[in-house]
């Protein structure tokens, strides 16, 4: 807004002692101070507001006035409650400096001063920041590129002073501001946590934008957070503040089933309470978040050639295709996946699969998207590592050609492959509360191949992994090569209705007992287990007296009509347990 706008205003309560030359200054904010040199908190652009305390005679005004001419301020408002009147030393000095000089009623606050500039400087803003989206749309529609997520970020940040990180379904940042003065980035635990956040308010059916509550780093519900108020100013994310509030924007394509894309989609987090925002501006967050679906449609459609390579590789492998055929195929794929590799890579295969309860939405393409995501190391910045990761996808289930490199020097050590365990720790928690109460997902991780001849093990390999993965409790779950030597690799073919009525015939009667009388026959027998049958083990790590422990195990053994004695009971005892 214009300062000339300030005088329009006859409520504000303000009149010109100086300066109508310099009206059509633009004013960018407002500050109230009474320190004598304000400095510090000044970026120029500012209506200072002052009751006039700092002055103690009359050779502060020119110090004063000095301090805001070389800061840029926009005006000076002085208050003539402190004095009664603005004095002629502080107008001279604002004539010397050609800085506006306006002076404030008794009986007009400062408050409603400030609340008035902000807000007009709010609205203009918002207004001119539109305009700028709406040409940014454009060029993005009908040509190259625009500079990606960053440029609107950086709109944000400049024009609507909003910090804002554009996010992956797992909490990876695919973009922030790269503003000189943007602040931290937002650590990697509250990333994923926010993406959770997200996830679960979209899945309950609320409306975003859904608002976060971080309270010392960690965030809570909405709903309790709506109820608790907004939180206490100060402090970054990464800081250490004490509370600090996110509004979660979904970025995706409207009308869309939420179950076919919510675990792919991006979002949009902004660090602001949007729960007192006007329509205007909820409406330009929406058409920041257009904006950006239209570059994540454009980068979706430059992974076509990586993901045909994958299925061409994929029908190969599959209908037992030649390895000389199968090897020229992968020729094909290596430039594409690694640029600038000398040698041939060698392969991982990762299988995935999203179930749904009612069977009704194809979990393949959600697979598919979600693995060249998780694929990607979490602490890595920005959409274009997923860019190395070729995916397939038939029916409900997504694999990936994953290429390691080989080292150039003999006997140098190859690039580390992929590890179920690190691959579930990355995404469990925030995809975990995407799929809910109706939905899984399983993921199996075969070991490295270092020819063509080896990729069909490797697939069937993978396979199996995930088989195991599936026969566990929980919604996301993951598992490799490494376990298929193990007895769990049975555990899966084992029919579903045998499995219940073996763990019931054994378990049951445990369970009752412990329901009925807190005897912790269950944990006892775990544990009993767990210390290859050693007395002595197992009381100390139960913090047990050996009697008791032999008494515990004497009602196993009563209840069951089994013997720990014995290997075979035992063995059939620890199956139970793992398949419950």
């Amino acid at each position: 807004m214009r300062l000339r706008a300030l005088l329009d205003t006859h409520t504000l309560g303000l009149r010109l002692l100086g300066g109508e030359e310099e009206l059509d200054r633009t004013v960018r904010g407002v500050m109230t101070t009474d320190l004598r040199d304000p400095s510090r908190y000044l970026s120029g652009g500012e209506l200072v507001l002052t009751g006039l305390a700092w002055r103690r005679e009359p050779e502060d005004s020119e110090r004063f006035v000095r301090i805001l001419a070389t800061a840029g301020v926009a005006g000076l408002a002085a208050g003539e409650a402190e004095l009664g009147s603005v004095p002629d030393d502080l107008v001279q000095a604002c004539l010397r400096h050609r800085l506006p000089l306006f002076s404030v009623v008794e009986d007009v606050s400062f408050a409603s001063i400030t609340e008035h500039v902000v807000r007009q400087v709010s609205s203009e803003r918002a207004g001119d920041l539109a305009a700028v989206v709406d040409r940014h749309r454009r060029l993005m529609t009908s040509g190259p590129t625009g500079g990606g997520p960053e440029v609107v970020l950086d709109l944000l940040g400049s024009d609507l002073d909003l910090r804002a990180w554009v996010l992956s379904p797992t909490g990876r940042q695919i973009a922030g501001s790269t503003l000189a003065d943007a602040g931290p980035e937002l650590s990697g635990e509250l990333a994923a946590r926010l993406a959770g956040e997200h996830l679960a308010a979209a899945r309950s059916g609320r409306r975003g934008p859904h608002r976060v509550t971080v309270e010392g780093g960690a965030p809570t519900g909405a709903a309790a957070d709506e109820a608790r108020g907004k939180p206490e100013e100060g402090g970054r994310p990464g800081e250490g503040p004490a509370s600090s509030t996110f509004s979660l924007f979904p970025i995706r394509h409207e009308g869309r089933d939420l179950r076919r894309t919510l675990l792919s989609d991006w979002l949009l987090a902004v660090e602001a309470d949007a729960g007192d925002w006007s329509e205007e501006r909820l409406d330009l967050l929406h058409g920041v978040t257009q904006l950006i679906v239209v570059e994540r449609d454009r980068r979706d459609a430059a992974r076509t050639v990586r993901r045909r390579l994958a299925q061409e590789v994929l029908e190969l492998v599959q209908t037992g295709a030649p390895p000389a055929e199968i090897a020229a195929r992968l020729r094909v794929a290596a430039p594409v996946l690694l640029p600038g590799l000398g040698a041939a890579p060698h392969w991982q295969i990762v299988v995935a699969r999203v179930e749904w309860e009612d069977g009704d939405v194809p979990g393949g393409p959600v697979a598919q998207s979600l693995l060249e995501e998780m694929l990607v190391d979490p602490g890595t910045f920005g959409p274009e590592p997923s860019d190395r990761i070729a995916v397939a996808h038939t029916g409900d289930e997504a694999v990936a050609l994953v290429p390691l490199p080989v080292p150039d020097e003999p006997g140098a050590p190859s690039a580390a492959g992929l590890h179920a365990d690190e691959l579930l720790s990355a995404v469990q928690g925030p995809l975990g509360r995407g799929l809910a109460d109706d939905g899984r997902l399983t993921v199996g991780v075969s070991a490295a191949v270092h020819s063509a001849e080896g990729l069909r093990g490797a697939l069937e390999e993978a396979r199996h992994a995930r088989r195991v993965a599936a026969a566990r409790p929980g919604r996301v779950c993951a598992a490799g090569h490494e376990e298929l030597a193990s007895h769990v690799l049975l555990l899966p073919f084992v029919p579903d209705d045998v499995r219940r009525a073996f763990t019931a015939r054994l378990l049951d009667p445990l369970r009752d007992y412990d329901r009925k009388h807190r005897a912790e026959l269950i944990p006892t027998l775990e544990a009993f287990l767990d210390c290859d049958g050693s007395w002595t083990r197992c009381a100390s790590r139960l913090h047990l007296h050996v009697n008791t422990l032999r008494y515990r195990v004497g009602r196993i053994e009563q209840l069951t009509g089994r013997d720990l004695s014995r290997l075979e009971d035992k063995l059939d005892f620890f199956l139970a347990l793992r398949m419950s």
